[in-house]
């Protein structure tokens, strides 16, 4: 099954949180002067035009990346993301949303690698077509829990690998947590990051439940909602759980998600949270 399409939903809240994160990781990966790979398991199309019909139909980033993206009075911590949205929107306006490999492809160093996989017969082409100049970069249309198992650990012994399934089905939430053992029985000292929705919050419970009984350790929960819990259908918040994060995380994220709140859920009816699931 593979009808989900990441441009119905680029640079809405859930991205600006995501997109947030990953980037702080990968900075804080940077300040040593060593390589590192960046691997995506779920990586989309990589650009979307925020005038296409997918995304004029949902109109979700105009609640999200559209509300950010000029104020000046954004937090040092958006900084990284924001000069990556930048690149691709050099004029004014507010024209394309890049997804997760193409921050990376920004804010990576000449000597880093990314490893991206996209199983979608439509949106693998796209992403391929935006790589196929950096040498840094393979991207191949696979399966991107087992390349948890091929590609880890890396040579480098240094990597973040972000977790972005659709979850399409239920089996989704089962198969993120066995990806995250499968990589860690392997590469235990690696960053992961993984992105959930709150669509049903028993689900959530259940996922947290799950990782706890692997027995990982340092596994750091952050969440942003912007409505309240609902049993109706759709989207109320969304989140990353971080296993293995950099040590400025905890307080990056403390800092940042009252500012996003405010500005992303301007009515209040929102919701923040930065806590540890599984402690050192």
């Amino acid at each position: 099954m593979l009808s989900y399409r990441h441009s119905f939903h680029a640079g809405n809240h859930a991205d600006v949180l995501k997109h947030s994160v990953q980037s702080l990781i990968i900075e804080s990966l940077k300040e040593k002067d060593k390589p590192f790979l960046y691997l995506d398991t779920h990586a989309g199309a990589g650009r979307y035009q925020l005038s296409s019909e997918h995304a004029e139909r949902t109109g979700e980033y105009l609640e999200g990346i559209a509300r950010i993206w000029q104020r000046d009075d954004q937090p040092a911590e958006l900084a990284a993301y924001m000069s990556a949205v930048k690149h691709f929107n050099r004029n004014e306006s507010l024209r394309y949303y890049p997804g997760s490999p193409l921050i990376a492809r920004q804010l990576l160093r000449e000597y880093d690698k990314l490893h991206l996989t996209e199983l979608h017969p439509s949106d693998f082409p796209l992403l391929r077509n935006e790589f196929q100049k950096d040498a840094r970069a393979r991207v191949l249309r696979a399966d991107g829990y087992q390349q948890i198992k091929a590609q880890l650990p890396p040579p480098s012994r240094r990597a973040l690998i972000l977790m972005d399934p659709p979850y399409e089905l239920k089996t989704d939430y089962q198969d993120v947590v066995k990806g995250i053992q499968e990589g860690y029985k392997r590469f235990a000292t690696g960053t992961y990051a993984l992105w959930y929705p709150v669509v049903m919050r028993q689900q959530i419970k259940r996922l947290l439940r799950e990782l706890e009984a692997t027995g990982i350790r340092r596994i750091l929960q952050i969440e942003l909602g912007v409505r309240p819990d609902s049993d109706q259908r759709g989207m109320t918040a969304s989140g990353m759980i971080v296993i293995n994060p950099p040590w400025k995380l905890e307080q990056q994220m403390n800092n940042l998600l009252p500012w996003l709140l405010e500005a992303l859920v301007p009515n209040g009816h929102g919701h923040q949270l930065v806590k540890w699931v599984v402690p050192e």
